[in-house]
């Protein structure tokens, strides 16, 4: 039997920020990226919210000998869903995939007293531009729900515990798209 795969959308597809060496671009269908609350965490992240007329680029990667431990304690805030057919990718057939999603009854949109961190949005990009270059960073900002609310500006002091550097030219990108999306957002720590 062969390992299972997990389905990342957000900072999963930043290679830098986890050590699973089996991964490559994917697609699923009938999921939509949005930023969401829950009170088990203080401020938004990104979760998968189901759409079937929906399409988005992500990750997939395996996770050696179905051990689900390390990766369910990153991603507690989330329930684990069986996607297999859903998924498009160049890995082979009858691959067992998974996506984490915050579910319903738990998610609230973001707000300015549950933000979302620019820290998080510049390891997520930054993920994107190099898997996917250019076109597939804008589609991340195109196919992500939420962004008309606060964004906290912690590059200074990254509170996002995955936080990774981003070039002067990574960040330029990001800040051009935030300025079209949501240009009343950023908030100063």
């Amino acid at each position: 039997m062969s390992d299972p795969f997990f389905f990342g959308y957000g900072s999963l597809v930043n290679r830098a920020t986890h050590d699973f060496a089996q991964s490559q671009p994917a697609q699923i269908t009938g999921w939509r990226r949005a930023w969401r609350h829950t009170g088990l965490r203080e401020v938004a992240f990104l979760s998968a919210v189901r759409d079937a007329s929906a399409q988005i680029d992500g990750l997939i990667a395996a996770v050696p000998g179905a051990d689900w431990a390390g990766l369910d304690a990153r991603e507690w805030a989330y329930e684990r869903h069986k996607v297999c057919h859903q998924v498009t990718h160049q890995a082979g057939d009858d691959l067992q995939v998974h996506v984490y999603a915050v579910p319903d009854h738990r998610a609230a949109p973001p707000s300015t007293r549950h933000p979302i961190l620019l820290s998080y949005i510049d390891t997520v990009v930054q993920g994107y531009l190099q898997v996917y270059g250019v076109a597939g960073a804008e589609r991340f900002f195109a196919t992500t729900d939420g962004w008309d609310t606060a964004i906290l500006n912690d590059r200074a002091d990254p509170r996002y515990p995955r936080a990774q550097r981003v070039t002067d030219a990574e960040r330029d990108f990001i800040d051009g798209w935030l300025a079209r999306l949501s240009p009343t957002a950023m908030e100063k720590l």
